[in-house]
């Protein structure tokens, strides 16, 4: 049974950093506006992304980091009140982007309550058996007038009990309130490694409890996935082996490493759906890894090619850089605080790729859930497909020093790449392919655009209307509407200017790079169909400013226009 997660890509904010909150809950001053609103702001962002989830690192009280937690039950005030994200969620839920939350259960803060009612009372603290490893016969690194367990060496995160069923109620009475009151959509648990197997079977059991379609994510970076991925416990877990094979194998060139990580997880864990991702708040930035930056955005497609879930780290789809550090500020780099409208350096070719990776992922069900067949793999070059039900997908990627053809046995009659907008004949059972360096192309059949229902040769250019040497008149002037945050139609206004239909001949070109008349540069990204009308519309995005998905009619969108006199496309294709 197909989950919402399929249809998913995944956006990864780490709010302490993202909001610029200040390093220590101490240092904080009353806020006269929440910091977690920002994420209102950046919802247009997510949606021209075609990011429908989002993933938060902790929010909750803690002293420093979040990981630290000291109320599961209290949003951080750093980063506002718990009303004020449960704005956030309710405008991301009201855009059609879901909610997942940082469940930090393995370890709390030395400012958790519990724990200081165990520094102030010892012995006597009803808390005492709370934490894990609590002998009243040592000291801790602290000092405190008894030892315990710390997280990986870290006594500023004490071990929780799990075996302990007030431990586990007071968790679970926090889930609870998530759910409720902010209609959460999934958890990813940290250090899930750490974990009681009992612990992790009880709260499987009691999310579901609460709704069916809850999704469960494990933070886990060694061994056997699903050893914690399976029906009773996560949905999936982090894919550490493929976050490393894909930038080593672009880093190596040698491809073979991450076919060879594929192959052996579907081997080994067969449809465990996994959470598969090029960085995260804990490693450096993919830019800050590669050796050839040219590489990120065949990076991007293998990551959104691949089986599971794919996941981008707030900034890094602007092609931003962050090297892990040394010391008490290791992680400052890599969780920076960002003007959406202020990026530095951005890389906007890489913003646009993702975005129509995202697209395409929306669309194609063969890239959600198709399986996975390798067709021609070298070091430098990598040919697989996808296949779901009659539909195949092709992902080619080229790293060589120069251009690639493959040789792409198919049963169709040609193949377009959805990135590119280039089509292929097949002759003799298939095509030939040619791959420019460091690029990458995802190829459907030419006869069915990405959803396969309309077909890109059914994409008629519209007959001009029959003129009868009379002025054509100006349609009805309609009121602006107010446009949905990030994918909008664009204004019908006409500002003086006229329709003059759309010239013989005139198609549009899937991935081509356009000009409006009055300035500004745009790329189709596909086409759809009006629900109601079932009118062809197309899907584009603009590449100057901050990025926004337009739709708009594709006799509009590719018709002349007359503008005081001058007879001009209303888009000029400047590249296909």
């Amino acid at each position: 049974m197909s989950h919402w997660i399929e249809q998913t890509s995944i956006y990864h904010i780490y709010p302490l950093g993202f909001c610029g909150c200040e390093k220590f809950r101490s240092e904080a001053k009353d806020l006269e506006r929440g910091r977690i609103l920002k994420v209102i702001e950046w919802i247009p962002h997510l949606k021209a992304l075609n990011m429908n989830a989002v993933y938060f690192g902790p929010i909750f009280e803690s002293f420093e980091h979040g990981y630290d937690t000291t109320d599961y039950y209290t949003v951080d005030k750093r980063l506002g009140t718990n009303d004020e994200f449960g704005q956030v969620c309710e405008e991301l839920h009201k855009n059609g982007i879901r909610v997942i939350l940082d469940g930090v259960f393995n370890h709390v803060g030395r400012d958790h309550f519990a724990f200081k009612d165990l520094q102030q009372n010892g012995q006597g603290s009803r808390y005492k058996d709370w934490f894990a490893g609590v002998n009243f016969g040592g000291r801790s690194p602290y000092g405190d007038n008894f030892s315990y367990e710390g997280w990986n060496g870290h006594y500023n995160l004490v071990k929780l009990n799990l075996w302990n069923g007030e431990v586990v109620d007071h968790i679970f009475g926090a889930v609870k309130m998530w759910i409720e009151k902010w209609n959460i959509d999934g958890i990813r648990f940290d250090a899930a490694d750490c974990l009681t197997d009992d612990f992790i079977r009880k709260i499987h059991s009691f999310t579901r409890s609460m709704r069916q379609d809850f999704w469960l994510m494990g933070e886990i970076i060694h061994g056997q996935y699903n050893r914690w991925a399976n029906g009773d416990m996560f949905d999936c877990v982090t894919n550490y082996q493929c976050y490393k094979g894909i930038y080593s194998s672009h880093n190596d060139r040698n491809y073979f490493e991450i076919a060879h990580s594929i192959e052996y997880q579907l081997g080994q864990y067969g449809g465990t759906y996994m959470y598969n991702f090029l960085d995260n708040h804990d490693v450096a930035r993919l830019m800050s890894v590669l050796k050839n930056p040219d590489h990120a955005q065949c990076c991007y497609t293998m990551m959104y090619g691949m089986y599971g879930v794919p996941s981008i780290y707030y900034g890094s789809e602007f092609g931003i850089y962050g090297a892990k550090g040394q010391g008490a500020d290791a992680d400052l780099a890599i969780r920076p605080c960002l003007d959406l409208n202020n990026i530095p350096d951005r890389n906007d070719d890489l913003l646009a790729h993702i975005s129509k990776l995202g697209a395409l992922r929306m669309s194609l069900p063969a890239l959600q859930s198709g399986t996975y067949s390798k067709i021609d793999l070298k070091n430098q070059t990598f040919l697989f497909k996808r296949e779901q039900g009659d539909y195949t997908v092709y992902i080619a990627l080229n790293i060589s020093d120069g251009d690639y053809t493959f040789r792409v046995n198919t049963p169709y009659g040609s193949l377009t790449d959805c990135i590119s907008g280039k089509t292929f004949s097949v002759n003799g059972g298939g095509a030939d392919v040619t791959v420019p360096r460091n690029k990458s192309m995802i190829l459907v059949d030419s006869a069915r655009t990405p959803d396969g229902t309309p077909k890109f040769e059914e994409i008629k250019t519209p007959e001009p209307p029959v003129q009868e040497n009379v002025q054509p008149e100006a349609p009805a002037q309609a009121p602006e509407p107010q446009p949905a945050p990030a994918v909008q139609e664009a204004p019908p206004k006409n500002n003086g200017i006229t329709g003059l239909g759309v010239p013989e001949g005139r198609t549009l070109v899937i991935g081509g790079h356009y000009k409006h008349f009055k300035g500004g540069n745009y790329v189709v990204l596909y086409t759809a169909k009006d629900h109601e009308t079932c009118k062809e519309q197309v899907v584009y995005m603009q590449l100057h400013d901050k990025p926004v998905t337009w739709v708009r009619p594709l006799d509009m969108f590719l018709e002349d226009v007359d503008d005081h006199g001058n007879r001009k496309p209303r888009f000029e294709l400047i590249q296909d």
